[in-house]
């Protein structure tokens, strides 16, 4: 995406011509409804048909319009995809029920858009009589008492006369669609039904709950009493001395880290969201989602810490299980814990009920489907920042690796790894599962490409080729080691953090731009003070080169497991990617505000072949 300060300067719209943009946006929804309704009495009443026709041949019938309507094609599916490599997409209507379908969902979708639009030029209109309005009532005050004249006030009078009497008052045209819109939208989506159409078009905000604050207390102080009995239980049974050492390092630690990098992950996430509204980063709009759906960063909060409880207490019931003389006869019970609080969790994430917040569940999982199916889906933001935070979870991945092969070839009954570890697919997969996450970045930078020929996606995707080969690298020297290995891993590892670090400050958070009004920043900022951009461009420096510690060989120190090591080279390129996250989002809301764009466009499903042709 390119920073909005390599990008001409637009001017600014007038008033006029956003209204002459939404009505002729209104004019154009007309039409798709006339196309809409026809479609919906051929598909439902076929034999409707014959009557329109023989009822008058001077007015053009309703379903006449479907002669010269074709579908709007638009790839955004797999099938869709598919058709268009191979056979090419079919415009013609085939009046069945699925095309029906998928043509209301996309018009119901326009028209909520359109509905926003209104209310934010209504709302502009408004405020704008009311600036002008407390500017002259405050001339009034203060020329009165400086220059104790009473007649000023028949300035401000004239002033507001003409403020009153222009077209910004007097026009009714924006509120006439706004009632236009209400009026068919509650007619053809909501089947007449006023109170549903109104919550539709106009969602209430969710309201504060206190007992969110109070169960994230709660959750967050039995974590931290969970920690220090689990630390208290480790140091009072010398856990950690000799081989049980190496033997719990080795096998649970991977474990249970694996939950410890989502919950870390989840807590750089409440973070994000909790400056994000205090900045007035306008991510739910800028994620798509839907409006009172959000959640905030106390309710990001209280799944955070109700995840870290579970993950706690399950290793610490697993402790206390192990040690504990009465239950040494149901050690393969205890080692299946880890394996049943995962079961846990997914069921949770899946669960198709309406609780823990059903809908971000949903939407959280269309997009781990879109990163899957890539490229095959339309790329939109949610799904390229979801795969940008798997980049960052690689060994999180390898861990769901380890489980699969720890609870799979049995490992668990006798706690030991050597299976895995000596085994050589274990070895291919774990350089593989490091390869997937910039691998479904690189295709969907491709699909990207291909629709909107943009160079920039191109490059983008060169810099995840480079990512590629650096981790396919490191991991054969990691397995292999030898000289030159070394030397090839750690050449592409160099270029691939110097390429990836000059992305993100220049291209992702549109910094380091020499000649802005903010020199080595960007034109607009959001955040007071500067030198927080630049804490933040030297942490990532530093963070980025973080994940470089297996090419340059680190051992372990003497206190120090090496799984332990990379646990917290892992954890500190989490604590990167959330601060990325921030300044990511907040450039692409500066560049949102600077294209004036408030609202999503929504392809509209039909078009006439007359407008085709004017084209």
């Amino acid at each position: 995406r390119q920073p909005q300060d390599n990008q001409p300067t637009q001017p600014k719209p007038s008033p006029s011509l956003r209204r002459k943009e939404v009505v002729k946006q209104a004019e154009e929804l007309s039409n798709q409804m006339d196309a809409l309704i026809a479609l919906r009495i051929k598909v439902n009443k076929p034999l409707i048909d014959q009557v329109v026709h023989d009822s008058n041949e001077h007015n053009m019938a309703p379903l006449d319009v479907l002669n010269r309507v074709k579908i709007n094609a638009t790839i955004e599916t797999p099938l869709s995809t598919v058709r268009s490599v191979f056979n090419g997409l079919n415009l013609d209507l085939n009046y069945n029920k699925n095309e029906l379908k998928d043509a209301q969902g996309k018009l119901k979708k326009a028209f909520l858009e359109l509905y926003e639009k209104l209310r934010f030029l209504k709302n502009y209109a408004f405020l704008n009589q009311m600036a002008f309005s407390k500017i002259m009532k405050k001339y009034d005050k203060v020329y009165h008492y400086t220059r104790k004249k009473i007649t000023s006030r028949n300035a401000s009078d004239a002033y507001l006369q003409m403020v009153e009497e222009s077209y910004l008052s007097q026009s009714d045209e924006v509120a006439k669609l706004i009632e236009r819109v209400e009026a068919v939208f509650i007619k053809h989506f909501c089947n007449g039904d006023r109170q549903q159409g109104m919550n539709t078009l106009r969602p209430k905000s969710r309201r504060e709950r206190h007992r969110v604050t109070f169960f994230v207390g709660c959750f967050f102080g039995c974590s931290l009493a969970l920690v220090a009995a689990i630390i208290v239980s480790i140091h009072a049974r010398d856990l950690l001395q000799g081989e049980g050492q190496t033997k719990y390092m080795n096998t649970i630690f991977p474990l249970y880290s694996w939950f410890g990098f989502l919950v870390l992950h989840m807590l750089m996430y409440a973070g994000n969201v909790y400056f994000w509204t205090r900045y007035r980063v306008n991510y739910s709009f800028i994620f798509g989602f839907k409006q009172g759906t959000e959640l905030d960063f106390k309710q990001v909060l209280l799944l955070t810490f109700g995840l870290s409880v579970l993950a706690l207490a399950t290793a610490l019931s697993n402790l206390e299980m192990e040690m504990d003389p009465e239950t040494q006869n149901y050690k393969t019970v205890t080692e299946l814990l880890p394996m049943g609080l995962v079961i846990v969790v997914v069921l949770m994430v899946i669960c198709p009920f309406n609780i823990l917040y059903r809908t971000n569940r949903f939407f959280f999982l269309v997009c781990v489907w879109h990163c899957i199916c890539a490229p095959l889906y339309f790329v939109n933001l949610p799904d390229f920042f979801l795969a940008d935070q798997f980049t960052s979870q690689v060994q999180l991945l390898r861990n769901v690796e380890f489980y699969v092969c720890y609870y799979g070839w049995g490992d668990f009954k006798k706690r030991d790894a050597t299976t895995c570890n000596d085994s050589n697919v274990y070895r291919i997969l774990s350089v593989v599962i490091a390869v997937v996450p910039y691998w479904i970045r690189l295709l969907q930078c491709l699909r990207r490409y291909f629709e909107g020929r943009d160079s920039t996606q191109a490059m983008n995707g060169l810099k995840y080729l480079s990512t590629i080969a650096a981790v396919v690298s490191r991991t054969i020297y990691t397995n292999r080691r030898g000289t030159t290995l070394k030397i090839i891993a750690a050449s592409t590892s160099g270029v691939a953090t110097i390429f990836s670090t000059y992305w993100d400050l220049v291209m992702d958070w549109g910094l380091l731009c020499r000649n802005s009004e903010n020199p080595w920043l960007r034109d607009k900022l959001i955040l007071p003070s500067k030198s927080v951009y630049f804490i933040a461009m030297v942490l990532n420096v530093v963070l980025r080169l973080a994940w470089m510690q297996t090419v340059l060989d680190f051992q372990e120190a003497s206190f120090l497991h090496r799984n332990a090591l990379t646990a917290i080279v892992a954890s500190l390129e989490i604590i990167r990617r959330g601060i990325w996250n921030f300044f990511r989002l907040e450039n692409e809301h500066l560049n949102n505000v600077g294209k004036f764009r408030a609202v999503k466009s929504v392809p509209l499903p039909f078009s006439y072949e007359d407008e085709d042709k004017d084209l």
